[in-house]
């Protein structure tokens, strides 16, 4: 495990912010040299604390206008594979992200739609179909106020 000080800290809050800045904007930013800052960089990566930089969209501009969340309960007679769950529900586009959790349901699911209608089609015809679905729960993001952050 890598030892993370104040200014490893400070670096992976700018990145979590931008992670397009260049190793000189942060070494300006935090009073260090651009090799130094680099090298600082380069640590965290190599060490495997930046696991990978990511695009975030704006899903509004996208035509994107509603986010569900979904709880999913598998049926528990004849139950399926949990594979075969994963994989059916990973296919669906609208599907952005699939957390497998513990607690009253089996998955929470991010999914985005162009509006409520194109919501309930996307659950009707994609989600309901799948191999094992028995329960589900829907909750509509009304407003995002904060974006997780490592730490």
């Amino acid at each position: 495990m890598i030892e993370i000080d104040g200014i490893d800290r400070q670096i992976l809050r700018l990145l979590v912010q931008d992670a397009s800045q260049p190793a000189s904007a942060i070494g300006r930013k935090l009073g260090l040299s651009q090799p130094a800052a680099w090298r600082r960089v380069n640590r965290l990566q190599e060490a495997g604390v930046i696991a990978r930089k990511r695009l975030v969209l704006d899903k509004e501009a996208l035509g994107f206008g509603v986010t569900v969340f979904l709880g999913v309960k598998l049926a528990a007679r004849g139950r399926v594979g949990v594979d075969d769950f994963e994989r059916a529900v990973t296919a669906i586009r609208e599907v952005q992200l699939v957390e497998h959790v513990l607690g009253l349901f089996d998955y929470r699911l991010r999914v985005v739609a162009r509006d409520l209608a194109d919501f309930e089609r996307v659950l009707r015809r994609r989600i309901l179909t799948l191999p094992g679905v028995g329960n589900v729960e829907a909750n509509v993001l009304l407003s995002e106020e904060r974006l997780p952050g490592p730490l």
